[in-house]
């Protein structure tokens, strides 16, 4: 294993593979949260890039099983329904992952956190946004902003749940267009980077084997998430979104 995975002990190893079911679990449940727990937690025992690298795999994997959980056709409809926002926001994670090793962490971790906080506290405490009928504009702009941060940083997700959940979208239909969504933007980030210098040969080992972990925390994640209804299903993400971004805040502040 150490010749697999060069930069990282026996035990942080394990403790990687730890991180990465507990992130699987949760998208499990609600969709989404994998890549922020695995930059999080990972992040904490190896170099940020290293860290990216690894989540890069599992999440085009589990996003691909999450997308297509009730078919392709079910699948396909989304990404029409969401063309404008995935459009949006591939072509922004393609410009913005050139910045993984330019702009300081802490700038890159408070842009995401802050704006996520103040949309789930608010949420939570019942003043709740909710579109109707979002604009093209909008949604554009939405998607353009999930793309810009989700290049440099691997997390795209708090910005697009935020979306769903001000649409107030169906469970089920939430998690399959989230899947969709972050799937394919996974398979972007991916190809970003190998341009980038991200993945390579060091780091696509480690990126292979996290896939199985991630794995098994998304089915048993599943298995709750069956029982949730939908509000309790919408305040499980609020409150996951919440304490991602308190947990990025934090580590933008204190390091």
């Amino acid at each position: 294993m150490t010749d697999l995975v060069p930069f990282l002990a026996p035990a942080g190893f394990v403790l990687a593979c730890a991180i990465t079911l507990v992130g699987g679990t949760i998208k499990g449940m609600v969709g989404f949260a994998m890549p922020m727990i695995m930059v999080s937690g990972l992040s904490s025992i190896m170099a940020p890039d290293l860290a990216l690298a690894g989540l890069i795999l599992p999440t085009v994997v589990t996003n691909g099983f999450q997308a297509l959980r009730q078919g392709p056709a079910a699948a396909w409809s989304s990404m029409k329904r969401f063309r404008a926002f995935l459009l949006a926001g591939g072509l922004l994670l393609l410009l913005s992952a050139q910045l993984v090793r330019l702009l300081p962490s802490s700038v890159m971790l408070m842009i995401i956190g802050a704006p996520i906080t103040l949309f789930a506290l608010t949420q939570l405490l019942g003043k709740q946004l909710v579109l109707h009928k979002p604009s093209h504009r909008m949604e554009i702009g939405l998607g353009a902003f999930a793309g810009f941060i989700g290049g440099f940083s691997g997390i795209w997700g708090p910005p697009t749940v935020a979306y769903l959940t001000a649409l107030n979208t169906e469970k089920r239909e939430q998690m399959r267009i989230q899947g969709v969504i972050y799937g394919l933007g996974a398979v972007v980030l991916l190809l970003a980077h190998v341009g980038s210098g991200v993945m390579r040969a060091e780091t696509l080992p480690f990126s292979l084997l996290m896939i199985l972990p991630a794995l098994l925390g998304m089915w048993i994640g599943g298995r709750l998430q069956d029982k949730i209804d939908q509000k309790g299903f919408r305040r499980a993400t609020l409150f996951v979104l919440l304490l991602a971004g308190l947990n990025l805040m934090r580590r933008a502040l204190v390091g």
